[in-house]
């Protein structure tokens, strides 16, 4: 009978639940007592055939067994779950007390030399300047005592970002130098100032051991009464024996700047060959370390300040060569790249 088949089907299904250990087992389980192609199904659909006291009697019998074999798979399948995430729990335990070795970053030996600079500078009470590294040929230029028809502007090979006005104030490219900040600062504070400004720069260049197209260069600026060259010889010696912590050659040439005159070059003694000449210092042992000078009347003028009042010095020195000095890098090529074999040095 019916009834007698279903019996012995709870049975069998009971027995093989409680056997079930794992989670995964129950999708077996339920489809061969629970699913559609379950025998359990096949007494529901066969109920049809029976006549109507048999059914009526058959019916809830197997309505009750599929309800409790129902539950209890929802019950011991709730009870797998938990105990699998207990044990998950168990075994992945993080103790967030626990301390970790962590590997630190570094900072990059450009910054680290800039902020060393910056310090110095500061000290002598100089403030950090700023500006943008698209300027416009006015300020990059004209005001820099430097029109279109100067010779001095082939000396800086200049990416343009827009030529295509006769005015200089709208045409735009990427500076050359941060000495168009001087005219800014000088524009906006008037006189006394006294600044540095470090910040990237870009030639368009032939890029070697020593040249780079991007690079970062450190511009000053002292304009106040009573300005002479014995101030800027004064600054520039404290900056480099603050800077090295120790006495480094210098020496002086006349040299020429369309924004600076008198002008002067400032070389050191290369401290990667110690002055016997290597690749870096063109193998005469001296580094071009800046180009400085008395400002130019004219550039005052562009500024706003009046140069029968006021006088002042400005130099301009590649913070990028000052990295490879202090470091003993002897390709600039290495400061922009990604090798982190040279990179984990610092």
């Amino acid at each position: 009978m019916l009834v007698h088949r279903a019996s012995d089907f709870e049975k069998k299904a009971r027995d093989a639940l409680k056997k079930i250990q794992k989670v995964e087992g129950l999708g077996v389980f339920y489809a061969n007592f629970l699913g559609k192609k379950s025998e359990l199904n096949d007494f529901l659909k066969s109920l049809k055939d029976l006549p109507a006291e048999e059914k009526r009697d058959i019916a809830p019998v197997i309505q009750k067994i599929r309800t409790e074999l129902q539950n209890d798979f929802d019950a011991k399948q709730a009870f797998l779950r938990k105990k699998e995430l207990d044990e998950r729990l168990a075994s992945d335990w993080l103790d967030v007390t626990k301390e970790f070795p962590i590997k630190k970053g570094s900072i990059h030996p450009i910054s680290r030399v800039q902020r060393r600079v910056e310090e110095i500078f500061t000290s002598m009470g100089f403030e950090i300047a700023d500006g943008p590294e698209v300027e416009t040929e006015w300020r990059n230029f004209d005001a820099l005592n430097v029109p279109s028809s100067h010779p001095a502007r082939d000396m800086q090979d200049t990416f343009w970002v827009s030529s295509r006005s006769q005015d200089p104030h709208e045409n735009t490219v990427l500076r050359t130098h941060t000495s168009s900040v001087q005219i800014r600062k000088m524009m906006e504070y008037g006189a006394p100032v006294r600044i540095i400004v470090p910040g990237r720069v870009y030639r368009n260049e032939a890029v070697d051991a020593s040249h780079d197209a991007t690079f970062y260069q450190v511009e000053g600026l002292l304009v106040d009464k009573g300005i002479s060259l014995a101030h800027l010889k004064g600054t520039i010696q404290a900056m480099l024996s603050e800077l090295f912590e120790k006495e480094v050659l210098v020496r002086f040439r006349p040299g020429y700047f369309p924004f600076v005159e008198p002008g002067l070059e400032v070389d050191f003694s290369c401290l990667l060959c110690n002055g016997k000449g290597c690749r870096v210092c063109k193998h005469s042992g001296w580094v071009e370390f800046m180009g400085a000078g008395m400002v130019h009347p004219n550039v005052l003028r562009n500024g706003g300040i009046d140069p029968e009042v006021y006088s002042g010095f400005a130099f301009g020195f590649g913070l990028t060569r000052l990295v490879m000095m202090q470091y003993g890098i002897d390709d600039i090529r290495l400061l922009f790249s990604q090798k982190k074999s040279f990179l984990s040095q610092f």
